[in-house]
């Protein structure tokens, strides 16, 4: 069980009809938010901010914006958030060979130098202490304009937040989310964990 149930889908009616965005970026709607409702401002706001920091308006597509969202939860360690994370990135148009090798981006002939760019800064943004340095940087601006590094942090702290909150929840994860997550990080370990359903 997790560490606060999660509740009906029809318990708050502004949040069930904002959570209709998820149907669209996993398929359901993922028991993180209906753990929110208990406090329905929590929902609303985490699900416009989503939204907002998912929305593209630069070259930062929505595939690669959930491979940025996949390394943050890797570096700390969310087996929920990986698994929805790549599953998202299934779903909105990421090449197979990038779902394959996700694990090997830095070194993989199916990632471009831009897309490690952006797969470097996550991983060192969600790294504490911070690992973002001058490099770092550097590399960005090689491929990436202000908009699109702010688009880019967007997604690494929202998945900061959402990374805390199922870690230290237990959250239950979703059949769906476990089909993605074993069917592309499985070889690599990536089990349920803590999020199996019986985590306290």
């Amino acid at each position: 069980m997790a560490l606060v149930n999660p509740l009906d889908p029809n318990h708050d009616s502004e949040t069930k009809e904002l959570a209709e965005f998820f149907n669209e970026t996993l398929g359901f709607c993922p028991n993180s938010v209906l753990t929110m409702q208990h406090r329905p401002a929590i929902s609303k706001a985490f699900i416009n901010l989503n939204k907002a920091v998912m929305a593209n308006e630069g070259n930062v597509t929505s595939a690669l914006k959930r491979m940025i969202a996949w390394v943050s939860s890797n570096a700390t360690g969310c087996r929920y958030c990986q698994a929805h994370a790549i599953r998202a990135a299934e779903r909105y148009g990421a090449e197979q060979e990038q779902l394959d090798n996700i694990w090997e981006y830095r070194t993989h002939a199916a990632f471009s130098d831009a897309e490690r760019a952006a797969l470097d800064f996550s991983l060192a943004a969600s790294q504490v202490p911070n690992a973002v340095n001058a490099e770092i940087k550097e590399n960005l601006y090689k491929y990436w304009n202000e908009g699109e590094i702010v688009e880019m942090l967007g997604v690494i702290s929202l998945f900061g937040y959402l990374n805390r909150w199922n870690d230290s929840m237990g959250t239950s994860i979703e059949e769906g989310a476990v089909e993605s997550g074993n069917q592309y990080l499985g070889k690599h370990g990536w089990e349920e964990g803590k999020h199996n359903g019986s985590a306290y």
